[in-house]
Formats: C-alpha cells, structure tokens, sequence
C-alpha cells in the first residue's frame, strides 16, 4: 500500500489521550459489570445448591419413584454446573469455558426423559465433538 492509501483510510493512526482515557472506563465498567454478574449468578447457585440438597436428595430414602427424584436432582446439579461454568467464562472469557458451558447444556438435555432417540444420538456426538474440540484443539492448559 502507498502512503497516500494509509492515510486516506478510516481508523487508521493513533487514538488521542481522550479516546484512550474513555475506552479505558468503559472497560473498567463492563469488566465490573461483569463481575457483579458472576458474583450474583454464583450466589444463586449456591442457594440452588443448598435447595437441592436440603429439599432433594431426601427424596431419594422415602416411599416415592426414586427414579423421578434422582432425575430431578442430577437436572438440578447440571443446572448448577451451567450457573458455575456461564459466571467462570464471564469473569475470564475463555473458549474452553464456553465450550463446557455447552457441554453442560447439552448433558442436562439428555437426562430429559421425553428425549428421541435421534435426539439422544445427536447430544452424544455432540458432547464427543465439543469434547475433543476442547482437549485437542483449544491452546492453553486443559487440566
């Protein structure tokens, strides 16, 4: 590219000390904005939690359908987990978090009783896939 083209384009050169100084703010704010976020979705885990074990896992030693209760719970955990993984990927936005956070998403939809076959098939390949994608293709450390 010739000089002249350089110049002629749009964005190109240095930011001002302004520019510098505001993006630097609003950074700063969506960054604590973020974290609050985390923070709060983090809290309610905990108490979903707390709820799972306090309300749910008595369930499993009474007279009822334990399948139905130790399904509600493994639903409940999983859902605890997404809460976990989605608030880990807003403080620190790695693509390995995100693709747990789908992992997550789609192993609580198997655990749906009314799931196809089909549909079954498809979340299995799915979480393979996301997992191999994960481990092999993902930089950075993945233990």
């Amino acid at each position: 590219m010739t000089e002249e083209s350089e110049d002629s384009e749009i964005g190109t050169g240095e930011e001002t000390k302004v520019e510098r100084a505001i993006g630097n703010y609003v950074g700063v704010v969506i960054h604590l904005f973020l974290s609050v976020l985390a923070f709060l979705l983090l809290i309610a885990a905990g108490i979903a939690a707390y709820d799972t074990v306090v309300r749910d896992f008595p369930g499993l030693w009474q007279q009822s359908d334990e399948y139905v209760v130790l399904q509600r719970i493994i639903e409940n955990i999983l859902l605890i987990a997404i809460a976990a993984e989605f608030a880990f990927l807003l403080l620190y936005h790695r693509m390995s978090a995100a693709v747990e956070v789908v992992v997550f998403v789609l192993a609580r939809k198997t655990v749906n009783p009314e799931i196809t076959a089909l549909d079954l098939t498809l979340c299995a390949a799915a979480i393979a896939g996301l997992i191999i994608l994960r481990f092999h293709y993902l930089p950075g450390k993945t233990t």
